[in-house]
């Protein structure tokens, strides 16, 4: 779903037929901060500063995310 239109109907009847993780995930999506911040964890992985697996997990560690397995 674009976030450029999360406010139309067709939007709103898909974010009403989201699980609570999903819903939770959509409106993480729309946070400008962590949007900023996942742009530069691939930024800083794509450099080599650091290594995907370590960079991935301080992001979720920082946004609260938890992966199923």
């Amino acid at each position: 779903m674009p976030t450029s239109f999360w406010k139309s109907p067709d939007s709103i009847k898909q974010l009403n037929d989201l699980d609570p993780s999903g819903f939770a995930l959509e409106f993480l999506r729309r946070n400008p901060r962590y949007r900023q911040d996942y742009r530069e964890t691939l930024r800083r992985i794509e450099r080599g500063a650091v290594d995907e697996a370590t960079a991935l997990s301080s992001l979720a560690r920082r946004w609260g995310l938890q992966f199923r397995s």
